[in-house]
């Protein structure tokens, strides 16, 4: 038994080795002061940092980026909770495929759902708008949203509303005095969530951004050109910046699990 543990630790490791191993290698050769990513490695130096932001294109990308994130998280995360709440309290005919319609955008190809909101957004006239960016990204993010709060309801004694109807409070007032009360840390969680998981797609922000560039595809199209160390700084901001949000995400998840 203490073997098969043992082994389990390290195949654990050997992953999170694998995973984080070139998330690591492009945090270093961020501060290194040779242009190519080579060993031995040259003096610290934060130059490509300076660099990089110092660059008008890098702040508009990341202005896009932020405005993008944050209308997408609050956008998806009240959709999220609209579509959990209908779940949780109505029963009617196809339930099953109606969550399984609104878990289905993280389930296709990147590239296919691309591919079809740039055809749509194009009908539309949103094609290359920042607002086009948000539709894609709310359709994308929402599923992550209706997961967290949907959870979170299957957690809560579905008599407390009834008692609050019972007491004489309407469904909003109950909705503000019981369901949201409870739901307010899975709420915030996919809030954080969905930013994040806004601030760091590339796929579809590339299908449908047009001049207005997010932070991931600017990095593609300097990629694109040459070898720049100044991609592994805006990269780390990149990854330092989605972390914290997921971090922040699971943390107020597990906090409040240990407080009840």
């Amino acid at each position: 038994m203490k073997a098969v543990s043992a082994l389990g630790r390290v195949y654990l490791a050997a992953l999170f080795l694998f995973i984080f191993a070139p998330i690591a290698a492009s945090f270093v050769f961020s501060f290194n002061s040779d242009r190519f990513p080579t060993l031995p490695l040259g003096h610290f130096t934060t130059e490509w940092y300076a660099r990089a932001f110092s660059r008008p294109e890098v702040w508009e990308a990341i202005r896009n980026s932020l405005i993008v994130a944050a209308a997408t998280s609050v956008l998806s995360t009240f959709i999220g909770f609209a579509t959990a709440y209908t779940d949780f309290r109505y029963g009617f005919r196809f339930k099953q495929a109606y969550l399984a319609l609104a878990l289905l955008p993280p389930t296709l190809p990147l590239v296919i759902l691309g591919l079809a909101m740039l055809a749509w957004l194009s009908q539309v006239g949103l094609s290359g708008t920042l607002a086009g960016i948000i539709i894609a990204h709310v359709v994308l993010a929402t599923p992550f949203a209706m997961a967290i709060c949907r959870l979170r309801l299957n957690q809560i004694d579905p008599s407390l509303e009834a008692a609050a109807w019972n007491l004489g409070a309407g469904q909003w007032m109950a909705m503000r005095h019981v369901i949201l009360p409870f739901c307010a840390p899975a709420i915030l969680s996919a809030l954080c969530l969905t930013a994040a998981v806004s601030f760091d797609e590339f796929v579809v922000a590339w299908f449908v951004s047009g001049l207005n560039r997010t932070v991931p595809v600017m990095i593609l199209e300097i990629l694109q050109g040459n070898v720049d160390p100044q991609i592994n700084a805006i990269g780390t901001v990149v990854f330092l910046t989605s972390m914290t949000l997921v971090i922040a995400a699971q943390v107020l998840i597990f906090r409040k699990r240990r407080h009840e």
